[in-house]
């Protein structure tokens, strides 16, 4: 029987030149195309009951989570418009555009006074 990957043809499984490149994944929140890291956000928290996932930046969802509380997250769902209404979040997205897909820095985390 035939192994899956042959020892004799070391470029076995390699795509060539001629074959369509990967699917571009865009990013949830800003848009851009995805890097090597792609988390799955839940734009509505597991702990209010969300089930479906996204494909974001790790930095976009480290900003989501810098600049909203879990239940209002929920209150905005699948809502991209209404996350991006939020002037720290298009401020970020803005400043992020331009940016490569793998980019990645240190966000800091909003105080919640109270």
């Amino acid at each position: 029987m035939a192994r899956k990957d042959s020892k004799r043809d070391p470029y076995a499984g390699v795509a060539s030149e001629d074959e369509a490149p990967a699917e571009v994944i865009p990013c949830w929140l800003c848009g851009r195309p995805m890097g090597k890291m792609i988390v799955w956000h839940h734009p509505v928290p597991k702990s209010r009951g969300g089930r479906d996932t996204v494909p974001m930046h790790p930095i976009c969802q480290q900003t989501l989570i810098a600049n909203f509380t879990n239940s209002e997250l929920q209150r905005y769902g699948m809502d991209v418009a209404g996350l991006l209404a939020n002037p720290a979040v298009r401020k970020f997205v803005d400043w992020v555009a331009n940016k490569d897909p793998d980019f990645t820095a240190t966000i800091a985390r909003k105080t919640r006074g109270g």
